[in-house]
């Protein structure tokens, strides 16, 4: 399956658009992830646990968009769109989520 930013292909010919196609990945934040990356907030620096996170929440929300783009019909994905946002809980925490978006079609 083709997966794609754009909203062409390249020699490829779209037969069918199928519609828009979704997937969201969600993941708690951990209290001790959070402790570190607060102190890297004081001294600065990159929070390699959070990217090591969005990363692997990045790449299950586009293999989620390409499961049910399949279930559709489709044999590719164009114009996708991966986003990330958090979700406040309470005052104890938040939620991470990375989303994904595109418009499943049919190929040639």
């Amino acid at each position: 399956m083709i997966i794609t930013t754009t909203d062409v292909i390249q020699g490829v010919q779209i037969d069918a658009y199928l519609g828009i196609v979704t997937a969201e990945v969600v993941y708690g934040t951990n209290a001790l992830r959070d402790f570190f990356a607060g102190i890297r907030d004081i001294v600065g620096g990159r929070t390699g646990s959070y990217e090591q996170i969005f990363e692997k929440g990045q790449r299950e929300a586009i293999a989620e968009l390409q499961r049910r783009a399949q279930s559709m019909g489709a044999n590719g994905v164009i114009g996708v769109e991966v986003d990330t946002g958090t979700i406040n809980v309470d005052q104890k925490g938040s939620l991470l989520l990375i989303t994904a978006i595109g418009t499943a079609v049919k190929l040639r």
